[in-house]
């Protein structure tokens, strides 16, 4: 028999939701019958109004904006006077800015690719050529440079970064190579900073530790990432101006544990998935706080579970058959423990890398549309305009 509290799920209306209040409404007065539908009678008085709603988008619409200066002669000395040119976005060009956003934040931020969006914008009447439309995002990622660039300083001027990477194909004379996209995130949000997000994009040409390393050549900091090997000279003690100190991501050490413990019921990772949801579920409670109280909470509360976490995994490793499937992430985790437990004696450390893996998860929805970058060009404006989107 079903739960009273399913019962009364499965009880809920389906209707629409309610319509936003912040939409204008057009009233639409239907004609009122002259004489009675049952008699015939012409003596009717209103008693109400029946009202019906719907939700309507009205197509975009178009325009040429035409922009006139008038020029006046001086009758004293004969000379021509006349406002200034306005500015344009790009350089004699005759796109708008509205215009040029809406292509950027189509393709960027809603993962179209530039065909598709002049398919639509000829079934709406305009002709406008692929060509031209890359053209203008070439222009756009160059004018934006200068905002592109404080991104840039914001960013790397935080204590705390976290860094992810994903390929991206890239078209060549050959072949198509694989490039790199990484990015960079500030988020001080979570221990109640007041410095605001951002994200930097950088495209690479291949994925190697070269490039990391050129991006942060003058930066130190704790730095949240996974363990790809190429990060390691960046936590070299003898490194110029410092050392990065290395914090690993939880949510990328439990992810295996709980495939896992999906796929074949595995009761030592079923076990080690629930005891690191309990660590998640300390930090929802802590997330937005001052650093300081994020610690405490972590010394009192945190680290008792992750000693114990520690310890029960060191005991199962002895246990386990080295080629088992759970000893993989055990050892994954275990040879890196100083860089899992930074969390308990920082309060500005995260417990996870998610800022950084959401933040490039545009990059790989958007692959599946685009396919590849047409050029290093096509991936350096990617990065630029993506940086700029995601911030």
């Amino acid at each position: 028999m079903a739960s009273p509290a399913r019962a009364e799920k499965r009880r809920r209306p389906r209707g629409p939701r309610k319509l936003p209040d912040n939409l204008p409404v057009e009233r639409v007065v239907e004609t009122a019958p002259c004489v009675c539908g049952q008699c015939g009678g012409a003596r009717l008085r209103k008693l109400g109004e029946v009202v019906s709603k719907a939700l309507e988008c009205e197509p975009r619409r178009w325009k040429i904006i035409e922009r006139v200066r008038e020029k006046f002669a001086c009758r004293d000395c004969q000379a021509v006077t006349e406002p200034p040119a306005p500015s344009h976005a790009i350089p004699r060009g005759f796109a708008g800015p509205s215009l040029l956003a809406m292509i950027l934040v189509g393709k960027f931020g809603d993962h179209l690719p530039l065909n598709r969006q002049a398919d639509a914008f000829a079934r709406e009447g305009i002709d406008l050529d692929v060509s031209t439309l890359a053209d203008w995002v070439g222009a756009c990622a160059a004018a934006l440079d200068p905002i592109l660039t404080e991104i840039r300083r914001h960013a790397l001027t935080a204590e705390r970064l976290h860094m992810d990477d994903t390929t991206v194909p890239v078209l060549a004379k050959v072949k198509v190579r694989t490039g790199g996209l990484w990015t960079y995130v500030r988020d001080d949000r979570p221990f109640g900073g007041q410095g605001p997000p951002a994200v930097l994009f950088d495209d690479t040409p291949t994925r190697r530790g070269e490039h990391p390393r050129r991006v942060l050549a003058g930066w130190t900091g704790v730095l949240q990432a996974d363990a790809y090997s190429g990060h390691n000279a960046l936590y070299a003690e003898d490194r110029k101006p410092g050392p990065i100190l290395e914090a690993a991501c939880w949510a990328h050490g439990r992810r295996d544990f709980f495939e896992i413990a999906r796929l074949t019921k595995a009761p030592i990772a079923v076990e080690i998935v629930r005891r690191i949801d309990e660590l998640f579920a300390i930090e929802r409670g802590i997330s937005g706080k001052p650093p300081d109280e994020r610690r405490a909470a972590r010394q009192e509360l945190s680290k008792p579970l992750v000693a114990a976490l520690e310890a029960y995994m060191r005991e199962q490793l002895r246990r386990l058959s080295p080629k088992n499937k759970v000893a993989k992430p055990i050892r994954y985790m275990l040879s890196r423990w100083a860089s899992f437990t930074r969390f308990l004696d920082d309060g500005g450390v995260c417990l996870s890398n998610n800022a950084a893996e959401r933040a490039v998860r545009c990059v790989a929805v958007g692959r599946r549309n685009w396919t590849f970058a047409g050029s290093d060009a096509g991936g350096h404006r990617a990065a630029a305009i993506y940086s700029l989107v995601q911030t």
